[in-house]
């Protein structure tokens, strides 16, 4: 074996020592450590962990994890924000897409590469982590661009339909801020819409939203869709690939949703200008992981090549930077 040198010693203990700390941030947010430090300033490891009836001692195993990369400091009584917690904080749910839903996948890497077990459901992520992510990328990252293009809807409407719904709070943001609108929400995975209903019913908009189990990919016509105006679409349009199934998919929504005058087509695609250790947040590990389920994402420029032949204009695109390649297209019946 080939003399190992003290720098790559040092940077693979880096990877490792990494692989713990993305585990960790997603924790630290998930408990409120984050928040806690973001408007405190400070944190005390075992006052914070009795008041959450956490272990004193893996809490702060926790923050061990999280000072061994720089996104806090330890004193001997607290622990404080280190010169990478502001970021941390902005990626955070990045970070928990990446470990608390899909790292189930990640980790049985090996078993499915084969491709004798590529068939069936043959991997497994947490649904319900992925939705509590999903809920805070499409607020920090999409909504700013989101509510921007809302604003500038050349029409009213009354009746809103949301594929791939998540945990709703698209949806419920959209009938709380518009008057008199309904909306419906179609999601296929259960615990996902489970958790969309306590929304709901905390919200007090029972009377006005409603969910759907179903896959957005194989929808038929439902009265609830017959008078839908604005239809959207966060963070799951990769999943119309490949090609031909995403023009299928795309002119079944206009037959399903006749009365659509906007569809808001909003997702991530995949990077072509990125070289190898230069990738940004998220990118490595939302291409890698969706090449571990068989997803050959699109690129910007191979959804711009589908529109027209599936039904659709596309009036306007709005690029959006984290997470890379990510837009908001901003599509009308052709």
């Amino acid at each position: 074996m080939a003399e190992i040198g003290l720098e790559s010693r040092r940077a693979i203990a880096d990877v490792f020592n990494s692989a713990v700390a993305a585990a960790a941030i997603g924790a630290a947010w998930e408990i409120g450590a984050l928040d806690h430090l973001d408007q405190h300033g400070k944190l005390d490891i075992g006052q914070f962990a009795d008041d959450r009836e956490l272990d004193t001692e893996a809490t702060a195993a926790v923050f061990q994890a999280l000072a061994s990369v720089g996104v806090v400091e330890r004193t001997d009584e607290h622990v404080l924000p280190g010169p990478h917690f502001a970021e941390t904080q902005r990626a955070r749910s990045l970070f928990h897409w990446l470990v608390q839903g899909s790292g189930a996948l990640f980790s049985a890497m090996p078993k499915v590469l084969p491709r004798a077990a590529r068939t069936g459901g043959y991997y497994s992520r947490d649904a319900a982590a992925i939705g509590f992510a999903c809920r805070e990328i499409n607020a920090r990252f999409f909504d700013p661009v989101f509510w921007s293009v809302v604003s500038g809807l050349d029409f009213s409407y009354t009746r809103i339909a949301d594929l791939g719904s998540g945990s709703g709070q698209r949806l419920l943001e959209l009938v709380r801020a518009t008057p008199g609108a309904t909306g419906v929400g179609v999601d296929i995975a259960a615990p996902v819409l489970e958790f969309s209903t306590g929304e709901l019913a905390a919200a007090g908009l029972a009377d006005r939203v409603s969910f759907i189990e179903a896959d957005v990919r194989a929808l038929d016509p439902r009265p609830e869709f017959a008078d839908v105006e604005l239809l959207t679409c966060f963070m799951m349009g990769h999943d119309f690939w490949p090609r031909a199934e995403c023009v299928a998919t795309l002119r079944r929504l206009r037959e399903v949703f006749p009365n659509a005058k906007r569809f808001l087509l909003g997702d991530t695609g995949r990077t072509t200008e990125h070289a190898d250790g230069e990738h940004p947040v998220f990118t490595l590990g939302f291409e890698v992981g969706h090449a571990l389920m068989g997803v050959k994402l699109p690129t910007l420029d191979d959804w711009r090549g589908v529109f027209a032949e599936s039904g659709w204009t596309c009036k306007a695109e709005h690029l959006i930077e984290t997470p890379a390649a990510s837009f908001i297209f901003e599509l009308e019946p052709a």
